[in-house]
């Protein structure tokens, strides 16, 4: 029990963080609308060397998902392979709509470096 309720509050931790990185640095999650919709999303991480490096642009990621509505699998289809790990990490913490089969669906991702 009380692992749980340790577990709860590093994940409340990490997702406040992870919020507070995303919108100092201006990235931004979209899914196809025709999709399932997500009923949780966790912006990725801005990696610190793509920030040095002043890297921009998309990520692609093609994700499966459960009837449940969780992340079964993941596979980038495009991207800066800078910014690709960060992305991965993010939408497998997501949680969609439930739905009667497993459906994929891609994820996309913009970055836009401060500035």
């Amino acid at each position: 029990m009380r692992f749980s309720i340790w577990k709860k509050l590093v994940l409340a931790m990490g997702a406040l963080a992870v919020l507070s990185g995303a919108l100092a640095f201006g990235q931004k999650a979209s899914t196809d609308e025709s999709k399932r919709k997500a009923k949780t999303k966790v912006l990725p991480v801005y990696p610190d060397l793509a920030k040095r490096m002043n890297v921009a642009g998309k990520v692609k990621i093609e994700v499966v998902i459960t009837p449940e509505g969780r992340v079964k699998s993941t596979r980038v289809v495009g991207g800066h392979p800078l910014l690709v790990q960060a992305c991965e990490d993010a939408v497998k913490e997501w949680k969609f709509v439930a739905a009667p089969e497993e459906t994929t669906q891609i994820v996309e991702f913009e970055f836009h470096p401060a500035g």
